[in-house]
């Protein structure tokens, strides 16, 4: 069973633009499935796993390029990025002949930050570059895609259409996760979270980098998985797993270039010296936290210690797969100063400031109490948004409205 994602329309409209288009993110979020599902007849595929095709790509792009032809899906490219000047060879050769090059080349690949600077030198102003997580709850839920914005006016039109859960049900969803397998096959939750963190360590990280203790890097994973929601200290991390801070610093770069996590910065100015600088990290997949955590079903998450840590952490990653899906960049940010006044979330539009409050509670007590901090930088400071377990979008004065977790 195939899921429709929101996606589709964004790379359709971008590939009558740009000669390449490349989708990134997580291994197994569905980035191949996607595109073989909207490409065209005639738009061959081969993926550079495949050993032959690979070899090929690697010792003779110019003809590996004749065998294959044009239009084209390559998946997983980064295991040959020596591909990439020679695809940008025939797309301006294509040009300067005066023909349409549009559409050209498709490409995925799982690791996107290591591929940006070979892209970017090859392909500058040549490609549309997309990034992709697992399901949202609205593409599972099949609602329309629409860009999350923290006006109160979106949210109504976003509540036409979504659909009412309570507390039980937000967590059944944490706990499962967004994997597209899981929601499009009958394959057991155990098992295949077991084989990804198998293939990601085996294979992923063997390629990202010389990591040389797979069982530290587990355990790194776990420990981070642990405190997802939290503030990154890398210090407090190469401690826990015995290694260096510089080796804790460079697997996280190794997660967050795998699409694993997303790395929320702190808002800072200038105007105050007394802003915390410490970004807090979100695994951008809720089930495979739950799954390294040991958790053994959602009731026990719903009543653990780290309840309020999965509920901030999904509302999280849906907002910035929303961003994902809508082709968009994720101008997000967390406050928090040295007096300890903190806020969860602030969206930033242009000089207007969105202060977001996640809260598991259905009607959670003074939950803009810190918005008034907000008046000291140098936007336009909006009504702010609760995001909790209200069952509708109503106002708790008149800076503040209750939004229903349902309606991200």
């Amino acid at each position: 069973m195939y899921i429709n994602r929101h996606l589709e329309n964004q790379i359709l409209e971008a590939s009558k633009f740009y000669p390449v288009v490349m989708v990134t993110g997580q291994r197994q979020a569905g980035k191949s499935t996607m595109l073989n599902h909207i490409k065209e007849n005639r738009r061959k595929y081969v993926t550079l796993d495949d050993g032959n095709a690979r070899r090929l790509a690697m010792q003779d792009p110019a003809l590996f390029f004749e065998v294959y032809g044009y239009p084209l899906l390559i998946d997983e490219f980064q295991r040959a990025p020596s591909i990439l000047l020679e695809m940008k060879k025939i797309v301006d050769e294509k040009a300067l002949g005066g023909e349409d090059n549009s559409g050209m080349f498709w490409i995925t690949g799982s690791q996107k930050f290591k591929m940006m600077k070979d892209v970017s030198e090859s392909l500058a102003g040549r490609i549309a570059i997309f990034d992709m997580a697992s399901l949202s709850a609205a593409e599972i839920e099949e609602r329309p895609a629409q860009l999350f914005k923290p006006d109160v006016d979106s949210i109504k039109d976003r509540m036409v259409y979504a659909k009412r859960k309570d507390i039980h049900k937000i967590y059944e969803d944490i706990f499962r996760g967004g994997m597209p397998k899981l929601h499009a096959t009958q394959v057991d939750r155990e098992r295949y979270y077991m084989d990804y963190v198998n293939t990601y360590i085996e294979r992923d990280i063997k390629d990202l980098a010389q990591v040389g203790k797979l069982n530290a890097f587990y355990d790194f994973l776990v420990y981070m998985a642990a405190r997802t929601g939290q503030e990154l200290k890398y210090d407090d991390i190469a401690n826990a797993i015995n290694i260096s801070a510089p080796t804790a610093k460079a697997w996280v770069s190794i997660l967050e270039r795998s699409g694993i996590i997303y790395i929320l910065r702190p808002y800072y100015s200038n105007i105050t010296k007394r802003l915390v600088k410490t970004p807090k990290v979100y695994f951008l997949d809720t089930g495979l936290v739950a799954y390294l955590c040991r958790w053994p079903n959602a009731e026990t998450i719903a009543n653990g210690p780290m309840d309020g840590a999965f509920f901030e952490t999904y509302v999280v990653s849906e907002i910035v797969k929303n961003y994902y899906n809508s082709g968009k960049q994720a101008d997000l940010y967390y406050y928090r100063d040295t007096d300890k006044k903190e806020i969860d979330l602030l969206i930033i539009e242009g000089n207007k400031i969105y202060p977001v409050e996640i809260k598991k509670s259905k009607q959670p007590l003074k939950p803009d109490k810190n918005f008034d901090v907000l008046k000291k930088l140098n936007f336009e400071v909006q009504p702010g948004v609760i995001i909790c377990m209200s069952d509708e979008l109503i106002p708790y004065n008149r800076n503040a409205w209750y939004c229903p977790v349902s309606a991200i």
